[in-house]
C-alpha cells in the first residue's frame, strides 16, 4: 500500500468519524467520497460498514439514547428485509459504476437534506411507510452501509426533533450494520485483504468520533451539518466527472 493511498483511507476514516459522532449518521456516505477513489466497492463496503458499526457502538457509550420501539420496530422490519439485496447487488459493481452511484447519490440527496427545512412535513404516515424507508435503508447497507441515508431524510421530513431523529437513525444503524456485517462475514466478502485495512481504519476513527459525540451534547450540529453536506456535494461532482467519461 503505497502513502497516497493509506493517507487517504486514514483521512476518511478521521472525517467520518467525526461527522458521525457528531450527527449519528453517515459514516459510510462520507468515507466512501474519500475512498471510492483508491480501492475497489467491495472492500470499501466492507470498511465503511465495520466503520459504521464502530461509530455506533462508541455512540452507545457516549450519547443517551431513548428506545421507541413502535416508532422503530416498523424501520428495523424493512431494514432486515432490504439486507440481502443489497448484499446480493454489491459484487455486480465495478469501479466506475460505483463512483457514478456513490457521486449520483451524494449529489441528489445532500442537497435535499441541506434545504430539508422547507420541505413540507408528510401527513398522516404510518407504519408501511415507514417499513418501505426501512427496506430503502437495509438496501444500501447491503451496497456499502449507508443504512441511515434515506431514513434519516424521512426523519428530517416527518419533523421530528433532534434527540427523536437521533434515538431514531442510531437504533436503527447499530441494528441494520451488525447484520449487514454478519451477511458480509457469512458470503465471504470479508477477505485477508481487508483485515489490515482494519487495522488503520479503527485507530484512526476512534478519537474523532469520540470528539463529534462530545460536540453533539454540548452544541448544536446545524452549521456543521450545513457545512458537512456542503463539502458532500462537492465530493459528489468530483466523483460524477471522474466516472461518467470513463462510462460513455
Amino acid at each position: 500500500m503505497d502513502f497516497t493511498t493509506l493517507s487517504v483511507i486514514i483521512a476518511g476514516a478521521m472525517v467520518a468519524g467525526f461527522v458521525q459522532g457528531l450527527s449519528g449518521f453517515a459514516f459510510s456516505m462520507v468515507a466512501m467520497s474519500f475512498w471510492a477513489w483508491v480501492m475497489e466497492p467491495e472492500v470499501a463496503a466492507v470498511l465503511a460498514v465495520f466503520g459504521g458499526l464502530t461509530g455506533q457502538i462508541l455512540a452507545v457509550f457516549s450519547v443517551k439514547r431513548s428506545l421507541n420501539l413502535p416508532l422503530l420496530g416498523p424501520f428495523l422490519v424493512g431494514g432486515l428485509l432490504g439486507i440481502p439485496l443489497g448484499v446480493w447487488v454489491l459484487p455486480l459493481l465495478d469501479s466506475n459504476w460505483f463512483k457514478f452511484f456513490i457521486g449520483a447519490l451524494l449529489v441528489l440527496w445532500c442537497p435535499i437534506m441541506l434545504f430539508s427545512r422547507s420541505i413540507p412535513t408528510p401527513k398522516p404516515t404510518s407504519a408501511w411507510l415507514n417499513a418501505l424507508i426501512g427496506i430503502s435503508g437495509g438496501l444500501m447497507s447491503g451496497l456499502g452501509g449507508f443504512a441511515g441515508s434515506l431514513p434519516t431524510l424521512w426523519c428530517y421530513m416527518r419533523g421530528y426533533d433532534r434527540d427523536t431523529q437521533r434515538a431514531v437513525i442510531q437504533n436503527f444503524n447499530l441494528s441494520i450494520l451488525s447484520v449487514t456485517m454478519v451477511t458480509y462475514l457469512a458470503s465471504g466478502l470479508v477477505t485477508t485483504e481487508v483485515l489490515p485495512l482494519v487495522a488503520v481504519v479503527l485507530p484512526a476513527m476512534l478519537i474523532p468520533t469520540l470528539f463529534g459525540t462530545r460536540i453533539y451534547q454540548y452544541i448544536s450540529d446545524a452549521v456543521f451539518r450545513k457545512v458537512v453536506l456542503s463539502l458532500l456535494i462537492g465530493s459528489g461532482l468530483a466523483l460524477l466527472t471522474a466516472s461518467v467519461p470513463q462510462l460513455l
